[in-house]
């Protein structure tokens, strides 16, 4: 099992997206895919059709009860995936762990301890680097970040990398990252071509070969209440989700 964590600094970056889809496809690819939603806005939650407002059992349930199980929050979407959702309770997780009402590796040992046989877990993160971020780190296997071909991309990176560090250095010592993935790229801006570049010569050896390109069918996927690989399947974007998942499996 590669448990993978989808991590980004900030919000916009296609990390709910790209969570979405690669479990979508991996899915397809007959592996057995676990989806997590760790963010407190619930957007992988919203997307499967739940209000996260309105749930007994969600990823908060694995941090703050102790004999909570996977088996219990888990929702099926199909054969091959299954779902955590994210509930509104995971905003006051922070305060939670403040007055040390669970530990941070938590997670980890839930997820490790399941006996339900999954190859992939893919847990989304807020679009920070927040207590909740550094929770899914600690459970993880592998960090993909998304960087987003604007100028800030670069800066962002190096704040993961950064976090990445500590959490290395304290509770999960084997993370890794499993790949840089650039997004949002529009082949006809000068500036996102420079961007692309600029991040080629500074983290190439950490570069997916795959680019996701800016396609507006990833802004209509959520209104159609499906992923972008299901809703517009021969879309660009939805072949490069396609394309990403053929380096992940390339690395089992």
């Amino acid at each position: 099992m590669r448990i993978l964590s989808i991590a980004s600094q900030k919000g916009g970056v296609g990390k709910t997206t790209t969570a979405m889809n690669l479990a979508y496809v991996l899915a397809e690819r007959q592996r057995r895919v676990l989806l997590i939603d760790m963010d407190p806005q619930g957007g992988l939650t919203h997307y499967m059709g739940l209000d996260p407002y309105h749930l007994e059992r969600s990823a908060y349930s694995l941090l703050v009860l102790e004999d909570a199980t996977i088996g219990q929050v888990i929702k099926t979407v199909h054969s091959s995936l299954a779902f955590v959702p994210a509930s509104s309770d995971l905003a006051g997780a922070t305060l939670s762990k403040s007055q040390e009402h669970y530990p941070l590796h938590r997670l980890r040992e839930k997820l490790r301890s399941t006996r339900i046989p999954f190859d992939y877990m893919i847990i989304d993160t807020p679009p920070a680097l927040d207590l909740l971020t550094e929770v899914s780190l600690i459970a993880a296997d592998e960090v993909i970040i998304p960087a987003q071909c604007h100028y800030l991309a670069v800066q962002g990176v190096r704040a993961v990398k950064e976090a990445l560090v500590k959490i290395q250095s304290g509770g999960n010592p084997a993370l890794r990252i499993s790949g840089i993935l650039p997004t949002m790229y529009d082949a006809s801006s000068a500036h996102a071509q420079t961007i692309l570049s600029e991040m080629h010569n500074l983290l190439d050896h950490e570069l997916f070969q795959t680019v996701v390109p800016y396609d507006i069918h990833v802004m209509d996927a959520p209104y159609h209440g499906k992923p972008l690989v299901v809703d517009s399947p021969a879309s660009p974007a939805a072949l490069a989700y396609q394309a990403l998942a053929d380096e992940v499996l390339a690395a089992e």
